[in-house]
């Protein structure tokens, strides 16, 4: 059986020259890769009590839905701001150029409910931090948040170190 790392398919000097883009739809797009990458994710969560799985646009659903159904848990959306029909609370953080906004519905998280946070990858950390401020301005509490793939060199644990933070792979680059 490959490992995880195998189905990942590395682009160098993408979006710009130096950067090596880790392309996820190589992973879901193999059946073999994509149930590997959901089972070492649910990995990540054993022995954790938890009641919600909360997860960012885009890639966030794509791996915290099956994580959600396999456990017999919600799931939430994390998504974009203005993409929600229903009232919503929001949180802004900064991008590398510019900042952006996410939002969640307010009744997505009930108060004491245990949220585990899911997202294809850490980079800087700031989307996880902005979704953990969402979670807690709800009442709930992040118990956990997880990645299949963790960019080392940029730091993102760092920024998110008040909380349980664990990926599948860690590259030590950026």
């Amino acid at each position: 059986m490959k490992k995880i790392e195998e189905y990942v398919t590395s682009i160098p000097d993408f979006p710009e020259p130096g950067i090596i883009f880790r392309d996820i739809t190589s992973v879901i797009g193999d059946p073999d890769g994509l149930k590997l990458a959901i089972d070492s994710l649910d990995d990540l969560l054993e022995g954790v009590d938890y009641d919600v799985v909360a997860g960012a646009e885009s890639r966030g659903f794509i791996f915290g839905t099956p994580l959600a159904y396999k456990n017999g848990k919600g799931f939430a959306l994390v998504r974009k701001k203005g993409k929600l029909p229903r009232e919503t609370i929001e949180a802004s953080y900064d991008l590398e150029y510019g900042s952006a906004t996410i939002e969640m519905h307010k009744d997505a998280i009930k108060p004491g409910q245990k949220v585990v946070l899911v997202d294809d990858l850490i980079a800087t950390g700031g989307t996880m931090e902005a979704a953990a401020r969402l979670v807690e301005e709800l009442g709930g509490k992040v118990v956990k948040i997880i990645f299949l793939i963790e960019l080392a060199g940029l730091k993102g644990r760092e920024r998110l170190a008040k909380y349980d933070v664990a990926s599948v792979i860690c590259y030590d680059g950026k």
